[in-house]
């Protein structure tokens, strides 16, 4: 860049790319123009931990009894913006490189690439105060730096510029350390010259700046930052209170995650469980969970990418040192650091789960809950922990009262020794559930059955296939391995069984009459008390599945099943002496279609209650005559 001197003032002008670049920078990087503030608070920090830092290792500083502050200072009828603060100042030197050159080798062609198409790279472009600080041309038209740096023999500068082209530089007599950068706003900015409207923005970007932010000499940034403290410092009001904060809430949280993780990553994180879910848990198109910080300066309030879909329910905030502050700031959350971030967190809250499973039942329960039906969701999309996921699952079931929840390594423990398989039913809800036929089998040989009343549940149960060993079926599968019934030495001729020669005629007569609405029609293992049920041929969808699909209104091809019947059952005996009297009796027809549509109507599935109706008082007419 060349130079020309103009009495005490020197004129430095940019590169000719430099206009292009701040283009780029005012109109395509930032989607708030308030983010403006959120920059020079960034950079002000910045000096003021270098100057904290070189406190302890340098004796003699200018201005060494300044307060480590940030200083706001507000005219609203002219319009006028000042910045300051007490941190390490710059030097001539640090003005031209550190401001003056924007244009490092790259750069432009990166922000190219990311108005383009929002690519990022891997790299810290920008130094410490040199794109971000140009986000105020946003919002006015010249601004003017006044600094000095904190060694004693520095001189003052002031520095001054319109953003287009050039700038000056020249000495001025300036007795405080540190920085000041004042500026008109444009009018159509001027709110930012109102006290409400800077502390708004300084409260939601910065109140955890680790350093006081004056405005108009009021201290507006109250809260402090609790993750960096350590977990014994930490008091439970304090948290409370932060996550209500965070998270807007206004309850205490379930439970809390600290963490202080140094090595590959380095980062703090003070995570929380809300005590319920919110009426949207599926769809928070908001989602503001998560507030991610670098160095204490606010980058976001929904930082998606720091934790998987099946745990967006999660609040708190996330600090860490390995994250540039510069232009890509918004489209950092790509980056390798927030993947090895969301990894270590992802596990350590999985694993503060696992503790809280087993130690502290109703903590997890409650959580359970509450979360349960999203947190399921993450064995289907979070393969690396898939595993841990399964051992947290919880289901209602047969060997406990309505409202407890067993795990699968409960229902293992409990399986009988000739067990192979892990039985489900799945359903509306369990008062549904315990009157399904097909659970008769099950109740009468003591066999536990996990019942599945989330609809969730029908996604992801089917999909786990395998536990310890053990396979998981539905008890409406055809193919289910139950045991043959043992006769047992008191029957009688009312509890015994038709023989196979009365049970295959009647079969092929059911078979005649229902024709195509049914797969087939077997004898049932599983059936005590009723006459007959449906069940899922090997390759039918599960009848819960299948509800939901049509309640989404998802075309779903009618299912087959298989009609299976109890040759044990009264009734069942009666039709077989009607059949062996007449096999085409009008009765022994149309009860066998009625036993097939009540059979349906427990499935959910009778699509003309009508004719039901109609069929069952014609046979009650006759049956009464």
């Amino acid at each position: 860049m060349a130079e020309s001197s103009v009495n005490s003032k020197k004129t430095y002008k940019f590169k000719a790319e430099l206009n292009q670049l701040l283009h780029l920078i005012v109109h395509s990087l930032y989607t708030h123009p308030e983010v403006f503030l959120r920059e020079l608070i960034s950079n002000a920090s910045d000096a003021l931990n270098k100057i904290r830092f070189m406190q302890l290792t340098h004796q003699d500083l200018a201005d060494p009894d300044a307060e480590l502050k940030i200083k706001i200072s507000l005219d609203p009828k002219k319009q006028l913006f000042t910045i300051e603060d007490s941190g390490i100042g710059m030097t001539r030197d640090e003005l031209i490189n550190n401001i003056g050159t924007v244009a490092n080798s790259g750069t432009l062609k990166f922000l190219e690439e990311i108005q383009k198409n929002g690519k990022t790279q891997k790299s810290d472009l920008i130094g410490q105060f040199g794109v971000g600080f140009y986000s105020v041309f946003m919002v006015t038209d010249e601004v003017i730096v006044e600094t000095r740096h904190a060694d004693p023999d520095s001189k003052g500068y002031r520095w001054i510029s319109n953003g287009k082209g050039s700038f000056t530089i020249e000495e001025i007599d300036r007795k405080k350390r540190g920085t000041s950068i004042s500026f008109r706003l444009k009018d159509d900015y001027k709110e930012f010259s109102e006290t409400y409207r800077v502390k708004s923005i300084v409260k939601k970007y910065s109140n955890f700046v680790d350093f006081p932010i004056e405005i108009d000499k009021e201290k507006v940034n109250s809260v402090g930052a609790l993750w960096r403290l350590s977990k014994d410092e930490l008091k439970e009001a304090e948290l409370n209170e932060f996550y209500k904060f965070v998270a807007n809430d206004f309850e205490p949280p379930l439970g809390h995650l600290h963490l202080s993780i140094e090595g590959a990553v380095n980062f703090k994180a003070l995570i929380f469980v809300p005590q319920k879910a919110p009426l949207n848990l599926f769809y928070d198109m908001e989602n503001k969970g998560i507030h991610l910080y670098a160095n204490r300066i606010y980058i976001q309030d929904d930082a998606k990418e720091l934790f998987p879909e099946y745990l967006k329910f999660l609040r708190g905030v996330v600090d860490t040192e390995d994250l540039p502050l510069n232009i890509s700031r918004e489209v950092t959350q790509h980056s390798p650091v927030m993947a090895k971030i969301k990894s270590i967190l992802t596990t350590r809250v999985l694993s503060m789960l696992e503790d809280w499973a087993k130690n502290d039942a109703g903590k997890y329960e409650k959580f359970y809950k509450n979360f349960g039906p999203l947190f399921k969701t993450g064995i289907n999309s979070d393969f690396a922990n898939r595993d841990k996921i399964i051992k947290l699952l919880r289901f209602e079931s047969t060997a406990k009262p309505k409202g407890e929840i067993v795990s699968l390594d409960d229902y293992v423990s409990r399986m009988k020794e000739s067990q192979n398989e892990i039985y489900y039913l799945s359903g509306k809800n369990r008062d549904i559930l315990e009157k399904n036929p097909n659970l008769e089998y099950f109740r009468k040989n003591d066999i536990e059955v996990l019942l599945l009343t989330d609809p969730v549940d029908v996604f992801i149960v089917p999909s786990i296939n395998e536990y310890e060993k053990k396979s998981l079926k539905s008890i409406e599968k055809a193919d289910i391995n139950l045991e043959e019934e043992k006769k047992d030495k008191d029957d009688t001729s009312e509890n015994e069984s038709l023989n196979n020669t009365m049970v295959e005629s009647l079969i092929a007569v059911f078979k005649e009459t229902l024709g195509e609405k049914v797969e087939d029609v077997t004898t049932s293992k599983r059936l005590v008390n009723s006459p007959v049920t449906l069940v899922v041929g090997k390759e039918g969808l599960d009848p819960q599945l299948e509800r939901m699909m049509k309640m989404m209104n998802q075309e779903v091809t009618p299912q087959k099943k298989i009609l299976e019947i109890n040759p044990r059952h009264q009734l069942i005996k009666n039709l077989s002496r009607l059949n062996i009297g007449n096999s085409h009796d009008p009765i022994l027809r149309e009860s066998i279609l009625q036993l097939y549509e009540s059979a349906l109507l427990i499935d959910g599935n009778l699509a003309n209650p009508t004719e039901f109706i109609q069929r069952m008082t014609n046979l009650m007419e006759k049956a009464t005559k």
